[in-house]
């Protein structure tokens, strides 16, 4: 089961339509509450939804394109597989697509770019008590996006935005998928408090350092706890207990997980 609502459709376009289903799948599958290898039957999506089929196949075939499903001839859609080689290679696309949006965007920045990285920043740090106590949650996840695209926001290429948006994606996926919790001592907040002075003060140099290494840090928790998977779950990272699909109960070696079941 997906665990959200079924979408409150109002009449309206199909591309309506297809927007709703497009984000709930997507944040189904960012979430973790959609596991890797996961069968994606449309006749199943449709009706814990409540939109149309068609809808749902361009949805699919949407977040195909983005990399979150793939798509088999004759087998039809499936959530897209989490390996190590793939969580590496995704890292170190981030950590150059990301660092050079930040260049130019502390470059380009003005007075208003500024503004806009302290008030993502006080909006994140009201929240980050809850690291101490328990994993994050949905609100938490919301406001570190936000920090982070506040950062890179003067960026003025519309591609590279674009794509350091799915590479950003992906690798939360990757995070909100790992078992570890909080095990790892990490002095997130002050991560992003490093970051930001950097960026404020106009420190290229160090300003991508920090963003590197808090980009790899977290590449390198979750790959220690992607191995310890491989351990008990195969040689490519993917449980493969029971991945469930749509409409159908999991089985009982299916791990289940709440909204804020991830790592700092």
């Amino acid at each position: 089961m997906l665990g959200i609502s079924p979408a409150h459709t109002e009449a309206g376009s199909q591309s309506t339509l297809t927007d709703q289903a497009y984000r709930r799948l997507r944040g189904a599958i960012l979430s973790g509450a959609l596991e890797p290898d996961t069968k994606l039957r449309v006749e199943h999506i449709k009706l814990e939804l409540g939109t149309g089929a068609s809808a749902v196949r361009e949805a699919l075939l949407r977040l195909s394109g983005e990399g979150l499903v793939r798509m088999e001839e004759r087998r039809g859609f499936f959530v897209s597989p989490v390996t190590l080689d793939d969580l590496w290679d995704l890292t170190q696309m981030r950590m150059d697509l990301e660092t050079k949006a930040l260049r130019m965007a502390i470059h380009d920045g003005d007075d208003q770019w500024e503004a806009g990285i302290v008030a993502a920043f006080h909006r994140l740090s009201l929240l980050d008590a809850q690291l101490k106590q328990a994993p994050p949650r949905l609100e938490w996840e919301e406001r570190h996006s936000e920090y982070h695209e506040a950062l890179v926001a003067a960026c003025q290429s519309k591609w590279l935005m674009r794509f350091r948006r799915i590479l950003f994606d992906q690798s939360e996926r990757y995070r909100r998928l790992s078992l570890s919790q909080l095990s790892v001592a990490r002095d997130v907040p002050g991560e992003h408090r490093s970051l930001m002075e950097a960026t404020l003060s106009r420190d290229v140099d160090t300003a991508c350092a920090h963003l590197r290494a808090h980009i790899m840090r977290t590449a390198e928790i979750v790959a220690e706890d992607t191995a310890l998977r491989c351990n008990t779950a195969g040689t490519d990272g993917l449980d493969r207990a029971d991945p469930g699909e749509i409409g159908v109960p999991r089985g009982a070696g299916a791990r289940k997980r709440g909204n804020g079941d991830s790592l700092k």
